[in-house]
């Protein structure tokens, strides 16, 4: 990364583990004052151990008042805001006779509705700064995958969000893209109730149809994000990067 993101300020939601944790300490990296957002105190606390340019900041971005206490934690701190990360979000396997009012409504909250609220109230900010929104998407977002349709449709409708804003906030001068990943090293298997030999299994099966022969690593995806974020790409909006190791060329 070339990037000099000094003197910006960049809020990251999942940066406990991951692609957010890469992502954030990355932007640290660059010269970046991050917020990272997460459920997870023990592990904001060890990211910000590494990397003396994170902030942890616990909330669960589907609370009440959450999207406004984050965004206003950030610019209190330091006065502005540049960048907005929307990466947290939830896998859910959910075969359609499995599926129930509750399951997609907690699904929709994570990925769709709090990515929402936390761009509303970082716009003022992001506006004055002539800054970008960076959501995470997944390949699902543009792939059907049988048993993961509501979370496939969660990650579509993020896509589509980022284009829509990207449109809508053109005049204000703040830039809208996504990163869309394959199959990434992450907690979001285990943490979608799969057991550990399911997990390798899934693990096993996605690498041997990943056309470079790997699950990709979440700092290659972090990398890809602070492109996208970069002040100098003053032309680039409305777009939605896979970074999938040519999985979406074999269909």
């Amino acid at each position: 990364m070339t990037a000099d993101f000094a003197g910006r300020v960049v809020i990251v939601t999942g940066a406990g583990s991951g692609i957010g944790a890469a992502t954030a300490g990355a932007f640290a990296t660059a010269g970046a004052r991050v917020l990272g957002v997460g459920r997870r105190a023990e592990a904001l606390t060890e990211l910000a151990d590494r990397h003396p340019g994170v902030v942890p900041f616990v909330a669960d971005i589907r609370d009440e008042g959450a999207a406004a206490a984050v965004v206003e934690a950030a610019h209190s701190r330091w006065g502005k805001l540049d960048v907005l990360v929307n990466n947290a979000g939830v896998l859910a396997t959910m075969p359609l006779a499995e599926v129930t009012a509750a399951r997609v409504s907690d699904l929709l909250a994570t990925n769709v509705t709090a990515p929402s609220l936390l761009a509303k109230a970082a716009l003022p900010h992001l506006e004055a700064a002539g800054g970008a929104i960076v959501n995470v998407s997944s390949t699902l977002g543009h792939r059907p995958a049988a048993g993961v349709a509501h979370y496939a449709a969660s990650k579509a409708a993020l896509e589509q969000l980022t284009r829509s804003w990207a449109l809508e906030l053109a005049d204000r001068q703040v830039r809208v893209n996504a990163v869309a990943p394959g199959p990434t090293e992450s907690r979001a298997l285990a943490s979608a109730g799969l057991s550990p030999e399911a997990v390798e299994e899934v693990k096993r099966a996605e690498a041997a149809r990943i056309p470079l022969g790997r699950r990709g690593r979440p700092e290659e995806v972090a990398t890809w994000i602070l492109r996208l974020a970069d002040p100098a790409a003053t032309w680039l909006t409305g777009q939605v990067l896979t970074v999938d190791g040519g999985l979406e060329l074999v269909g």
